[in-house]
């Protein structure tokens, strides 16, 4: 085996490398996120491909707001394409960059095809910055699409929407150890300009000795320039996040940015996280797919965009905080698929 396939393997990316196609590590996650700001309506799509002893398998999920529809499933098989972005599960899953299906019963299916009107910019790094270049960490982060249009549609339930003209977004994530112990993540358009996206991802990352909490985020102005901001030395992100409230302040000499966001726990999904030797998944996510979401970024001083988003996605992860949060609704820390029709 080659020294460059070794340090691939270990999760790691050389700078300006492919970060969309397969690393081999114990999960690749891929997640779509569909915005419909004229009817309010929000749909994720979620694929994370794991590695057990015994072969790949699948952890999958589809859930929208309003309405609370979840479904989620353990699919035997996975695979993450090795050339280009993508993940397929049996007749349950393939999704690309320019289309998702999902098949996880007939009342639980998606189908769109996208049309990407801003992936990422040829850049050095990625959404993780520098330490993409860093083996064997825990969590790697990568929105590769900030912007495009959909056309297709879902079934919830007992619902059809048509998605046609939604907006979209698009990330990976993999991995070498699991998810960290805690960790936070958002995303946001439907701001008044179609054009601008937020995303953040932040938890703590390690790999022997190296330990240290990290915060990233990036903005897609309106117009599509995109700032990166959350390196530890020379743009370092704050952030302070419970189950209802996010906010995280930081920057550069040159940009400054500040998110503030919130939403009610009772109206979170509570998403699944893969063990992935054990060919299962658990409760391990706190997202909701509708808070309200506002932004001010500054170049040097002076305010160039601020906005607000209801149709924000929050997420606060960790496995105990969201076994605690289905007991109290009085469900069993598995018991992450539950289907209510939406409006």
């Amino acid at each position: 085996m080659s020294l460059l396939r070794r340090y691939r393997e270990g999760g790691a990316t050389l700078p300006f490398g492919d970060l969309l196609t397969a690393h081999d590590v114990a999960m690749e996650g891929y997640f779509w996120r569909f915005t419909q700001p004229e009817t309010g309506r929000v749909v994720i799509a979620l694929c994370g491909i794991n590695r057990a002893p015994d072969g790949n398998w699948a952890t999958l999920g589809l859930a929208a707001h309003p309405g609370g529809f979840l479904r989620t499933g353990a699919h035997p098989e996975g695979t993450a394409h090795p050339s280009r972005l993508g993940a397929l599960a049996g007749t349950a899953f393939s999704g690309g960059a320019d289309r998702v299906q999902m098949d996880l019963g007939h009342d639980a299916q998606l189908d769109v095809r996208i049309t990407p009107t801003l992936p990422w910019p040829r850049r050095r790094f990625g959404g993780s910055s520098v330490f993409q270049s860093v083996p064997a960490l825990n969590q790697y982060w990568h929105p590769w699409l900030l912007g495009g249009h959909a056309e297709g549609r879902a079934v919830l339930g007992d619902a059809v929407w048509e998605l046609d003209g939604a907006q979209v977004y698009g990330e990976k994530n993999w991995g070498r150890g699991g998810f960290p112990d805690s960790w936070w993540w958002g995303q946001a358009q439907g701001f008044e300009d179609p054009s601008a996206c937020v995303a953040f991802a932040g938890g703590e990352i390690h790999t022997g000795p190296l330990r240290t909490t990290v915060t990233a985020v990036v903005v897609a102005l309106p117009g599509g320039r995109v700032i990166r901001l959350g390196n530890p030395v020379v743009s370092p992100i704050r952030a302070h996040v419970t189950d209802e409230s996010w906010s995280l302040r930081g920057g550069n000499l040159r940009w400054s940015v500040e998110i503030e966001g919130n939403s009610p726990l009772g109206r979170a999904h509570v998403l699944p996280v893969p063990l992935p030797a054990e060919r299962r998944n658990v409760a391990g996510s706190i997202e909701h797919l509708a808070g309200t979401l506002r932004v001010t970024v500054r170049e040097r001083g002076t305010v160039v965009w601020e906005d607000e988003s209801p149709l924000a996605a929050l997420e606060h992860g960790g496995l105990e905080r969201a076994e605690t949060e289905l007991r109290r609704r009085g469900s069993k820390p598995d018991a992450t698929d539950a289907s209510p029709s939406p409006p």
